[in-house]
């Protein structure tokens, strides 16, 4: 009579143990196969690639300016990298003869649409932007940047970048 107790427990202990590894597996496969984890982390790709590209933009020293703007076309894409690639030579003069240092440090972004089927993405981006002319101390001046990315070769890379506006643009006033 001993044997059978122990038998019976023995058995229903199995069952319980299968029956919570088909519950961890069968979880375990629904979060390896959720899209919400795949769409976080394209999402996060887009942030991390958005961000940098907008520091390489408002980043580049005079003494450092052909790796300093390679490096900005090597950043973008589309309309964005032919307008830099077009009117390299002129602003290579600009930033010459002024001895600009301007060096960017993100202090905050955030995507602000992502379609991840046809590659495309937004973000704002928190800057804050040191400058330093020759003989002149440097200035710092916070901005805000509004870029689009695209993905090319499996890249996201800036294809727009304009400053995001700041306050009400519309004025109010009472009667």
């Amino acid at each position: 009579m001993l044997k059978r107790p122990l038998l019976v427990v023995a058995v229903v202990l199995t069952l319980v143990a299968g029956g919570f590894a088909v519950w961890g597996g069968w979880s375990w496969y629904g979060a390896a196969h959720d899209d919400t984890a795949s769409f976080a982390a394209a999402r996060d790709d887009a942030l991390e690639a958005g961000e940098q590209a907008v520091q390489n933009l408002n980043t580049l020293d005079h003494q450092k300016l052909d790796s300093g703007l390679d490096l900005w076309e090597s950043s973008t894409t589309g309309a964005l990298h032919s307008q830099l690639v077009k009117g390299r030579a002129e602003f290579a003069k600009q930033v010459t003869s002024a001895k600009t240092v301007s060096t960017a440090k993100v202090l905050d972004g955030a995507v602000t649409e992502l379609d991840e089927r046809a590659g495309k993405a937004r973000v704002m981006v928190a800057l804050r932007i040191t400058v330093k002319a020759a003989g002149q101390k440097a200035t710092d001046k916070d901005s805000r940047m509004l870029g689009e990315l695209t993905r090319t070769d499996g890249h996201w890379k800036l294809s727009a970048l304009a400053q995001a506006q700041v306050g009400d643009s519309a004025s109010t006033t009472t009667d």
